[in-house]
């Protein structure tokens, strides 16, 4: 960046958060309203698909209840064996159909880091939809894939429309995932530096703006339709000093597990079907998961049910050990079969039973704190590791439960310790984990050069197409 002396008529200030004139030329009123309109869009758009979700759950199972779990539940067995075939007859024929229809891109974090930001708007769309009615119909993925795609690919869209540079377009293609994934899950600063720290890979003061204004608008409107209520319902808990105990010894196994977990994720995505393969894995995986929920129904769907019945201390040890096993090789299994969907609730719910083994082991060794807070400390250290994302998963625990102050400092040393044990592991995130191979080793230069050129394109004392010729 240029120093205040060699160019004194860009820059008026001494302070270091003050930036000079080139936030001023880059983001026009234009671009502003641009920001504005697409949160707009993206918080209803996350409103329906919540809707469409809840629609599902309903129609498929029969019952009118508050979570997947408890529908599952009160359905006869029979019933969800018959869901998850439907979902696997969704899944086959929707990913024949836009597979022969595709003209670009349709996951965000290739978008971002290989394609410029570009999305195919169209099959973007009906891929979110897919993921997400598949995920009420009880597939072991997260339900934020939808509202990620539809945020990114208006962005994406509008950027196209309004011809904005491609540092502009990623920005706002970044931010408008983040502000999807605020919307559902009420997480307007998490959103933002879900877009920024994971997706962008840069927290640069330029870019926090528009992501957060963005990420505030999109959950506003969101408000409206799916309310102001915490994702998790946790009682307050006050600090003991065995929790910081617990996280610095939990910390090393926890990114040792994350990264393990990570892995896990890249050899499924790796043994995706291809030709006459993708007419039956779906069936196949589906199946299996449909037969063990019979005996685990804990297992169907995105895991919001695991992480709120641990966080209340509802399993026991033997079942947490179980589902710790099996939560992720279902969730693998599904990404195997091709099937779309997010990994963040997924994710959470396996650092969530990690944790809760820990905690329940290391509640006998020291007395004192309540065994939810062992599980709130871990799934954010865990979370954190698997996405490469510490200050993001340290927010979104704070944002999704609202009941975690007293915690926060525990949470930070765990998520600091298993964030640093995972790097050194060679952790990837669980967004480029999804990346084939190939595209993997692209990822990260190009990734790094376009965040690089994000920043250094708001200074007017770069040539105007830095950016441009950064990434190119």
């Amino acid at each position: 960046m240029s120093s205040n002396q060699e160019h004194p008529k860009h820059w008026h200030f001494p302070q270091g958060n003050v930036t000079g004139l080139g936030i001023v030329a880059s983001y026009t009123p234009r671009f502003w309203a641009l920001v504005v309109g697409i949160g707009v869009i993206d918080g209803a758009a996350a409103a329906a698909l919540i809707g469409l979700l809840r629609l599902t759950e309903r129609l498929t199972y029969g019952v009118r209840t508050h979570t997947l779990l408890e529908a599952a539940n009160a359905a006869p067995n029979w019933r969800r064996v018959a869901a998850l075939l439907g979902a696997a007859v969704i899944v086959t024929i929707g990913l024949r159909v836009l597979g022969r229809a595709s003209t670009g891109g349709t996951e965000v974090s290739e978008a971002l880091w290989l394609r410029s930001g570009k999305l195919a708007f169209v099959q973007s769309i009906a891929r979110g939809v897919m993921s997400i009615v598949s995920v009420g119909m009880g597939v072991s993925l997260g339900r934020e894939a939808a509202p990620q795609l539809a945020g990114a690919a208006t962005a994406s869209k509008v950027s196209e429309w309004a011809q904005l540079p491609v540092w502009q377009r990623r920005l706002l293609v970044a931010a408008g995932a983040g502000a999807g994934f605020a919307a559902v899950y009420n997480v307007p600063l998490g959103g933002t530096l879900l877009a920024l720290e994971v997706m962008l890979g840069t927290l640069a003061l330029p870019l926090v703006l528009p992501a957060l204004l963005m990420s505030l608008t999109a959950t506003s409107v969101a408000w409206i339709f799916l309310g102001t209520a915490p994702t998790y319902h946790v009682a307050t808990d006050g600090f003991h000093v065995s929790q910081l105990v617990f996280a610095a010894l939990m910390g090393p196994i926890i990114g040792v597990l994350a990264t393990i977990w990570t892995r896990l994720i890249a050899a499924a995505n790796r043994a995706r079907p291809s030709r006459t393969g993708r007419w039956f894995a779906p069936t196949g995986a589906f199946l299996v998961l449909a037969l063990v929920s019979l005996q685990y129904p804990q297992l169907l769907g995105n895991g919001h049910g695991i992480v709120q019945l641990a966080i209340v201390g509802s399993f026991s040890l033997g079942l947490l050990i179980v589902l710790m096993i099996l939560k992720p090789l279902v969730t693998a299994m599904c990404i195997a079969s091709g099937s779309p969907g997010g990994l963040f609730t997924p994710t959470f719910a396996v650092g969530v039973l990690v944790a809760g083994v820990g905690g329940a082991i290391w509640g006998h060794v020291w007395h004192g704190a309540v065994p939810g807070s062992y599980v709130l400390i871990g799934g954010g250290a865990f979370l954190a590791a698997a996405m490469q994302g510490p200050l993001s998963g340290a927010v979104l625990v704070l944002e999704l439960t609202r009941h975690f102050d007293q915690l926060m400092v525990p949470t930070l040393l765990s998520v600091v310790v298993a964030t640093v044990v995972s790097r050194r592991l060679g952790a990837a995130s669980i967004y480029s984990a999804r990346l084939a191979s190939g595209e993997l080793l692209k990822a990260s230069p190009t990734a790094n050069a376009a965040s690089l050129a994000t920043v250094y394109a708001l200074d007017e004392a770069l040539p105007e197409d830095f950016a441009e010729r950064v990434v190119s």
